[in-house]
């Protein structure tokens, strides 16, 4: 792949290229380019080398080529300038169409040259022997060479162009122009299999769009601009369809534009909307669906008598006629009658379709004759005037096929009457969406149904009826035809009737085996014995029959019909699974074979692409000298030519390139200006005989004007007279009228009285029952609001009696915690004075204790130090507070001797005490010198609460005990 500085030198090489005849290196070398990386932003250079690029493509035919190149070039300009890839594939279709529209017209040429030595030859030896070998003609054999690649190209052209534009947002109404020539491509070649292909890819593109919505660029069908473009395209391929005499692509593309209405909940304009019902009316009548025909015809006529306000009176007439006949061609008897069950289903199923199609709402659990049939559909008719618009023998023929009962010249009266309608028809000028219009096409399901009413009513009157009796009845069809006709109708039990052609005779109505009394004889006994049995036995309230006689009926319908929906949407999931899978591997066969095709290409170019770029430049360089040689002799030669006759050249006059263009030249603007001259006089002369001309017809449409004006008032004033009597007489009858009318008016009005007063009565009592009412309703009401009053009141009340003794029970357990506050300081200020006046009375007996001791071992007396007092915690004040009551109780007087064992009793109930108090107020824990109970207490450390101080539990008592 070569590297360029620029895009422009892309180009410049790929001219080079066309120039010396390498056309398909010039598209290579552009190929690359465009699917560079490197060139990713788009610029001006770009649009033109596409457009060269799109040029090569269609010359060479490459329509993979040219995919390739527009889809990486929409990469490029979708975000920046969209409009650029519009114009380029603009330019892509119109040089494609106008390739294959010079095929053609070569073609065609080929086909109508007199290219034959011999004129009295029918062919060439060489063309009747490749005729004989090949069994083609000579125009088949042409169109297969030079127009069938061409129209591929196109079609080809078309499909790239729709997958390109198909999720663009920004470039809709360019798919729209797209799909619409590539209908006409179909509809000009009548290329049936590429349109059915079409409508499968834009309805395929459709589907994409609403399966997959998260994409960046997606189309809004939301949005009116687009769901018109997408509504048009869906009627042109309706109007190409049926054009084709594709019924069935007609059909589906019939369902595409409904399911289109039903996914954006919105309906189309009027004059689509007449589009769809006149085709839906065509594809009907080619299917055989009379009932659903006359239900388009219908809803057809309604449209056009609501919005198109050009509708001329005549044109409306001939639509009612038309309507009035699709009813009455509908077989006057149900053909599913005698269906299974399944096909019972699908057959509603089926006109549920159908209904939705047409723009009548069925409920599925309604069975087909509740809604479309065709006496709902006739009374529909006349209840909104559709058969008082149809013309006067519309009118008669309804009337004798529904109302009247002539058994033996029914079809007489018939015939005149279809004649008369088989010459109505032709074109509207006024509702160009429905062209044309023939009563002709109802003439034959009308005599069928003539002979049907017939034989109906026939079987009314006669039991026997001779054949050839019955055939000079109905003059429109054999015995052979009325045959098939009856034996249809008893099949769908309509009417009662055999023939026996060994009398000649046809037998009606309760007959040997045929009668409904013979043939259900045991069902009726069977009945009449289970009436008297219920008479003699009544069966227990709410019991069903069908229940007792299949009681698993319902169940086992609703599973089969459950199963088989069930199935169906397995089938279509396995379906869906297979086109995706089958999708998936063609994406993964063909990735794999452009992954390997790109590694070979790549290997072979870079292993030959010094040696090619070489030869190729010294090739390029000696055909560029040799087409310059070529031309200067060209020139050379032709200018020679023209001289002949004129100034020759002088022999040694320098002939150069340059020189000769301009002579070239110059010749050509000397013949130009020649031309124009020839054609300014031919203009005059034109002129001057065109001005001859009128001049002369002049007098000749004058008089002709007078003639007409003449012919015009004799016309006029007929048609005065004509309608004089026609109101003198319609006068006339109006007079019989009344006074045949005015022997009722006593009648009518006693009969008026009556009803006035009856009407009045019933009034009075309704009025006075009404006030009654109204009268009870006030007093309720009344009632009511006392009662919701007084309930409101007590509420009220009790909720302010709650409150209030809620607010007093708060203040007492405030002012219980207050008092509890109070009496607990004042505990605790008692409980500190006496632990203070208890650490008082302790310093002195510890004082004299030492004393004591001092005297006792003979020491002198030495001053008492005065003890500092110590803060005492609050968890120890109270029992020290009590240890020295205790104490002080046991105490003997000061001064006075006490004997040993008199001081043993009361040592060991006071000795915890002090010992607490004497390390609460030593500082260095140090024990007296002289007492051994001291020293032996001093090896174990005191305890507080533990099991071996009895007394921390029962004389001491804690703080949470005192509360």
């Amino acid at each position: 792949m070569s590297n360029f500085a620029k895009p422009e030198n892309a180009l410049k090489r790929a001219e080079e290229l066309i120039n010396v005849g390498q056309k398909q290196d010039a598209l290579q070398s552009l190929h690359d380019l465009i699917t560079s990386k490197r060139y990713r932003a788009w610029q001006k250079p770009l649009e033109r080398i596409m457009f060269k690029y799109v040029e090569l493509c269609v010359d060479l035919r490459k329509g993979r080529f040219a995919k390739d190149g527009l889809i990486q070039y929409r990469i490029i300009c979708q975000q920046v300038n969209v409009s650029s890839l519009e114009e380029v594939i603009k330019h892509f279709m119109h040089l494609s169409t106008e390739k294959a529209e010079q095929a053609r017209t070569q073609a065609q040429a080929l086909e109508e040259a007199l290219d034959v030595d011999d004129l009295e030859a029918d062919k060439r030896p060489e063309d009747l022997m490749l005729s004989y070998v090949s069994g083609e003609k000579g125009k088949d054999r042409s169109d297969r060479e030079v127009v069938t690649p061409w129209f591929k190209f196109l079609w080809e052209t078309y499909r790239t162009v729709l997958e390109i534009l198909r999720n663009n947002s920004k470039l809709e109404a360019l798919y729209a122009m797209t799909a619409h020539r590539a209908f006409q491509f179909c509809k000009q070649y009548k290329r049936t299999t590429e349109f059915r292909r079409l409508c499968e890819i834009i309805r395929n593109h459709l589907a994409n769009l609403n399966k997959y919505r998260d994409q960046r660029d997606r189309p809004d069908l939301s949005a009116p601009e687009s769901l018109q473009l997408y509504l048009d395209t869906r009627f042109e391929q309706l109007k190409i369809a049926t054009e084709l005499e594709l019924w069935q692509e007609a059909f589906r593309s019939v369902e595409d534009i409904h399911g289109l209405m039903c996914m954006v909940k919105k309906t189309p304009k009027a004059s689509l909307m007449v589009v769809y019902y006149a085709k839906l009316t065509e594809i009907f009548w080619i299917s055989a669906s009379h009932l659903n025909h006359a239900y388009a015809w219908l809803k057809l006529f309604t449209l056009q008598k609501s919005f198109n306000k050009n509708l001329s009176q005549k044109d409306l007439q001939l639509i009612a006629s038309s309507v009035v006949l699709a009813a009455l061609s509908v077989a006057p008897y149900d053909q599913t009658r005698a269906a299974s069950h399944l096909e019972f289903e699908n057959e509603k199923e089926r006109n549920l379709r159908m209904a939705n199609l047409i723009g009548f709402n069925l409920e599925p659990k309604l069975d087909r004759g509740d809604v479309l049939s065709r006496s709902s559909l006739l009374s529909e008719l006349v209840s909104k005037g559709v058969l008082s618009c149809a013309t006067q023998e519309v009118k008669d023929l309804y009337h004798l096929l529904e109302h009247e009962f002539l058994p033996l010249n029914l079809a007489v009266k018939m015939q005149p009457l279809l004649s008369k309608i088989s010459k109505v028809g032709g074109k509207l000028s006024s509702a160009s969406s429905v062209p044309e219009v023939q009563l002709s096409q109802y003439v034959p399901a009308l005599e069928k149904l003539g002979t049907l009413r017939l034989l109906q009513q026939v079987s009314q009157v006669y039991q026997t009826l001779k054949i050839e009796c019955l055939s000079s009845m109905i003059p429109f069809y054999d015995f052979s035809v009325v045959e098939k006709i009856y034996v249809d109708a008893v099949k769908h039990n309509f009417i009662a009737m055999k023939v026996d052609h060994m009398k000649g005779v046809m037998l009606f109505g309760n007959l040997g085996l045929e009668s409904d009394g013979l043939r259900d004889h045991l069902t009726n006994l069977a009945e009449s014995l289970n009436e008297g049995r219920a008479m003699m036995y009544p069966p227990l309230k709410g019991a069903s029959k069908l229940g007792e006689i299949l009681p698993t009926l319902a169940d086992t319908v609703d599973k089969e019909h459950k199963r088989l929906l069930a199935r169906k949407s397995i089938i279509e999931k396995r379906k869906e699974e297979q086109e995706r899978q089958l999708l998936e591997m063609e994406r993964e066969e063909e990735s794999r074979r452009l992954k390997l095709q790109k590694i070979t290409e790549e290997a072979e170019q870079k292993r030959l692409a010094s040696e090619y770029e070489q030869r190729k430049n010294q090739r390029i360089l000696k055909e560029i000298e040799e087409r310059e040689l070529e031309e200067a002799q060209a020139l050379l030669q032709e200018a020679r030519s023209r001289k002949k006759g004129k100034k020759p050249l002088l022999e040694g006059e320098k002939v150069t390139k340059q020189s000769l263009m301009e002579l070239a030249l110059s010749e050509q603007l000397r013949e130009r200006q020649e031309m124009e001259k020839k054609l300014l006089k031919l203009a005059r002369t034109m002129d001057y005989l065109e001005r001859a001309k009128r001049e002369e017809s002049a007098p000749l449409i004058e008089a002709a004007y007078q003639q007409r004006l003449v012919e015009e008032r004799v016309l006029h004033e007929r048609n005065q007279q004509l309608e004089v009597e026609l109101s003198q007489q319609r006068h006339e009858g109006d007079l019989k009228e009344k006074n045949r009318l005015s022997r009722m008016l006593e009648n009518k009005m006693s009969f008026q009285e009556r009803v006035l007063h009856r009407r009045q009565s019933e009034y009075d009592r309704r009025t006075a029952e009404r006030e009654e009412q109204i009268s009870q309703m006030i007093q309720a009401r009344k009632h009511e609001r006392e009662a919701k009053r007084k309930k409101i009141f007590y509420v009220r009340s009790e909720e302010e009696r709650l409150r209030k003794l809620h607010e007093e029970e708060e203040a007492r357990k405030h002012e219980e915690a207050e008092r509890k506050r109070k009496e607990e300081a004042e505990r605790r200020a008692k409980l500190d004075e006496i632990a203070e006046k208890q650490r008082q009375r302790e310093r002195e007996l510890e004082e004299k204790e030492r004393l004591r001791k001092e005297a006792l071992l003979g020491r002198p007396a030495e001053l008492p130090r005065p003890a500092e007092p110590r803060p005492v915690e609050p968890a120890v004040a109270a029992p020290v507070a009590a240890a020295a009551a205790a104490a002080a109780a046991a105490a003997p007087a000061p001064g006075k001797y006490v004997p040993r064992f008199r001081r043993g009793g009361a040592e060991p109930a006071a000795q915890t005490p002090p010992d607490l108090d004497r390390r609460a107020s030593r500082p260095d824990d140090r024990p007296p010198p002289s007492s051994d109970r001291w020293r032996s207490d001093e090896r174990k450390p005191p305890t507080f609460g533990g099991s071996k101080s009895s007394w921390s539990s029962s004389r001491v008592p804690s703080r949470g005990s005192e509360r």
